[in-house]
């Protein structure tokens, strides 16, 4: 192992392994370091994106019939899931090692700003850089409630490995994340109940959308309890208080799903006078850079937006900063898109009523029923609901889209917007038939300027 390098990489998410790469291939000496073998390819692939769509894929599969040949099915469903995130963890391993890396098994904590001190399996090694990027991801947030770790209570990460489908499933925090496993549990056959500690059920976006995405979930008899403090487990049992009265719900499992937090313990960015924020994160500025000039920091990490493709994008401005034009930055990049995947999906883009309003923006909705699209009949998908906002020189303000492949449309909104392609072109335009897109969507009863 060499004691010193062009370029330290600290974690193997979507930026770290793509820099790594890129740097090596460039001819600059790299290493990376992972302290989870599991881990090689991060977050995406291992415990995240990948691994959560192919069981919500194989969900909306299950067979019908008894509990216990559905649950026979989940278990083969997980199965294989472990297979496939096996075969990419190892792809990814392969792939960075084939690029001239050198990857590292160990913790890293810095020293200074051009040291680390990687603890591994046969002692400490003291390695020195010229340049670090810091992509060392986030992890689940575990409250601090009495049995929080007992025994049936699982984070998201653990909860795909559970081989056995649990009858009842209580899900804490209705966020993305646990709305997505509340989806997918009820499709496996679990009677799913998701308590969450605001009124408001998600309040980030515009009632209508909200309402329509509450209406598919109860119709897959799931259960959302709002309001609700959440006080202890035990026993497989969880305590809360809504409404002034104390309530207890008995489940097979219980999942926290109340969000992530960027993962800094025990780095030392201290000694390394990288400043974090409040809230524990990396702190950056428009480049990425930290308050250390020769220290970078991109993904989860930075403690912004928790996407795969946007960990992707910073790693395009950390190279361009390093190697390019130094044209990139954060604030250069557009609006983002991301997408929900429940079933059907929800993907937006860009601002919501709610937003508009606030910002004092004139605009006018346009909204359709996703009953209303021909090729949502054909696949037999017909639940949700569309619906854009734009200005009056039909200039896109956003979207949201609560249905069947959402997840695809939502990118050619949002490429739409980056080039300020305006929405009559997209009207004009002549699509293939069928398909599910903006084609379909149509001015609403509430057509008109609002402000």
């Amino acid at each position: 192992m060499k004691a010193n390098y062009d370029i330290v990489v600290i974690g193997f998410g979507k930026a770290g392994k793509t820099l790594a790469a890129k740097f090596s291939k460039a001819g600059k000496s790299v290493a990376l370091v992972e302290k989870d073998k599991n881990m090689y390819g991060g977050t995406c692939i291992n415990v995240g994106c990948i691994p959560s769509k192919r069981l919500i894929t194989d969900a909306s599969k299950t067979p019908s019939g008894e509990f216990e040949k559905k649950a026979q099915y989940y278990k083969e469903t997980v199965a294989e899931k472990k297979k496939l995130i096996a075969a990419l963890n190892k792809a990814n391993y392969d792939k960075i090692a084939a690029a001239g890396v050198d990857i590292i098994d160990g913790t890293a904590s810095f020293k200074d700003d051009h040291h680390i001190i990687v603890t591994t399996e046969d002692g400490n090694v003291e390695i020195e850089a010229e340049k670090f990027i810091i992509n060392t991801g986030s992890v689940t947030i575990i409250p601090k409630i009495e049995g929080a770790n007992s025994k049936g209570v699982y984070t998201s990460e653990s909860m795909m490995n559970l081989d056995e489908l649990p009858k009842g499933l209580t899900i804490v925090g209705g966020g993305y994340i646990g709305l997505e496993f509340a989806s997918m549990y009820a499709d496996f056959g679990s009677k799913v109940t998701v308590v969450q500690d605001g009124d408001v059920f998600l309040p980030r976006e515009d009632e209508d959308i909200a309402k329509a995405i509450r209406d598919v979930l109860e119709a897959k008899n799931v259960e959302i309890v709002t309001g609700a403090k959440v006080t202890k487990v035990d026993e497989g049992k969880l305590y809360y208080e809504v409404a002034g009265e104390s309530k207890a719900l008995d489940s097979d499992a219980i999942l926290f799903a109340v969000g992530r937090r960027p993962n800094t313990d025990g780095l030392g960015c201290e000694n390394a006078k990288v400043k974090l924020t409040e809230r524990g994160a990396v702190e950056t500025d428009e480049h990425l850079k930290t308050s250390a000039n020769n220290i970078w920091a991109a993904g989860d990490v930075c403690g912004k937006l928790q996407f795969t493709y946007i960990s992707l994008d910073d790693s395009r401005i950390i190279w361009d900063e390093i190697m390019g034009e130094d044209k990139r930055t954060t604030q250069n990049r557009g609006a983002f898109s991301y997408s929900v995947f429940i079933n059907p999906p929800f993907s937006r883009v860009g601002m919501s009523e709610k937003e508009a309003k606030t910002a004092g923006i004139e605009y006018k909705v346009l909204s359709l029923s996703a009953n209303a699209i021909p090729k949502a009949k054909v696949l037999r998908k017909t639940d949700g609901l569309l619906k854009a906002l734009v200005t009056a020189d039909g200039t896109i303000l956003g979207a949201q889209l609560f249905c069947e492949e959402s997840y695809e449309m939502i990118n050619f909104i949002k490429l739409a917007m980056d080039h300020n392609i305006k929405a009559k072109d997209i009207a004009n335009f002549i699509f293939t038939h069928p398909t599910i897109c903006l084609l379909y969507t149509s001015p609403s009863p509430r057509d008109g300027l609002l402000s």
